[in-house]
């Protein structure tokens, strides 16, 4: 029995899009994990990234059919859902469609947690819609464009979503089932696929509300300060993704008026420019830490999709000797929110995942994030231990592992050990 996985990020600008194919003797299994864009970061229309990933499920069958086994959706975000707008997905069959269980309407925690993020998400847009109406945008605040891209972003995308959850009209080319993860009882979290040839282990999100609420890393943990020996001593160069006046020091608060305004949705507390990107900022990080964390096991070849957890939610799974076990081998990392600051541990890369692996980074220009992601500090620390890094804006083949298509995508294969 010959097997092999497949990996293919898609260069769809600022944004997640990645083909998993798992084959077994001829016999592939295939999965997407996110399909979006960032509005200010695309290479070409979400349209056209769309039409080239159905187009190269349609060659890879023998009929000439789009399928695909799972769709996974690792949150909300425009940047990794948006694709599912597109009418192409019609044609596409799907089995099953993974979501984190915060997009489960049956779900009464899920509930709450959803409504709180869309509504503040609305509020805060009609706050800056207020702030500007009749201004040029091109003449905006810099603060203000930032918190509206944020509030835009953090909004539930309802024809993606309706298309997830087949409703509205929305679906693929048959109905489908649904899956809302991780499931509170553990062992429902360990999903066989690919006829047995692999199994999904999914480690987040957390449901611990302690964990949710976890918003930005603690100094020591994160790449915001970080010299060339490793130190946490020396402040870098370069702008961070949040302003350094909305990072929240590890023995510090936030505003009371802004943590009062958060509980309360009175938004409408939130008066200067500087605050509406503070709020924005701090609804980002929330939806990021909903993101469906799991790991793909081939026969031991592990492949690491965090979607965009931050902190909060990789501690849940660091803390966990087991959970924490899986990511030391893995053969690939999906690199987490584009390669920003607060994504991607320092414990993670130095003391947990083995050197010498492939690490996949899914980035796109946005101009005004163009000095701080990818976070410099986070490539360094990736080639100082041996990781070969992918970056979907600059595709280099590499013989025998990395193949490229021009700048559509890059393709890492992994032969699985019998």
């Amino acid at each position: 029995m010959t097997t092999t996985v497949a990996v293919r990020m898609y260069n769809v600008g600022f944004g997640d899009a990645f083909l998993v194919t798992v084959d077994t003797d001829g016999r592939p299994w295939r999965m997407l994990v996110d399909c979006g864009v960032h509005s200010q970061g695309q290479v070409r229309s979400i349209a056209k990234s769309v039409e080239a990933i159905i187009g190269d499920l349609s060659a890879a069958g023998p009929d000439g059919v789009p399928r695909l086994d799972v769709v996974v959706a690792t949150h909300h975000h425009a940047d990794h859902i948006s694709g599912f707008t597109q009418e192409a997905w019609e044609q596409v069959h799907v089995g099953e469609v993974w979501l984190p269980f915060v997009e489960d309407p049956q779900d009464e925690d899920a509930i709450a947690l959803r409504r709180k993020q869309s509504d503040t998400a609305r509020r805060l847009t009609a706050l800056i819609d207020r702030r500007t109406l009749g201004v040029d945008p091109g003449r905006w605040p810099a603060a203000l464009a930032e918190a509206r891209s944020f509030a835009l972003n953090s909004l539930r995308n309802a024809d993606a979503a309706d298309r997830l959850l087949g409703r509205n009209g929305r679906r693929f080319a048959q109905p489908h089932s649904v899956r809302f993860l991780p499931r509170p009882d553990q062992r429902r979290n360990r999903i066989s696929v690919a006829d047995g040839a692999a199994v999904a282990h999914v480690l987040g999100p957390s449901r611990d509300p302690d964990d949710l609420k976890r918003m930005d890393p603690p100094k020591n943990a994160g790449w915001l300060r970080l010299d060339d020996d490793g130190a946490d001593d020396v402040e870098l160069k370069g702008t961070p993704l949040f302003e350094p006046r909305f990072a929240v020091p590890e023995d510090g608060r936030v505003p009371e008026h802004l943590a009062e305004a958060k509980r309360s949705l009175r938004l409408a507390k939130i008066t200067s420019d500087e605050d509406l990107l503070g709020a924005a900022s701090i609804l980002e990080r929330s939806v990021n830490n909903t993101s469906l964390f799991f790991v793909l096991d081939v026969h031991g070849t592990r492949l690491v999709f965090p979607g965009d957890a931050q902190e909060g939610a990789w501690q849940h799974v660091l803390r966990d000797p087991e959970k924490a076990a899986l990511l030391q081998d893995a053969v690939l990392y999906k690199v987490g929110h584009h390669g920003s600051h607060n994504a991607t541990p320092k414990a993670f890369v130095n003391d947990v995942w083995r050197d010498g692996h492939v690490a996949m980074l899914p980035w796109g220009l946005v101009k005004r994030w163009q000095d701080s992601i990818p976070k410099r500090q986070l490539l360094d620390a990736l080639a100082e231990h041996n990781h070969t890094v992918v970056r979907a804006d600059a595709p280099v083949a590499c013989p025998g592992q990395v193949t490229v298509h021009g700048d559509l995508w890059s393709e890492v294969v992994f032969p699985v050990p019998a």
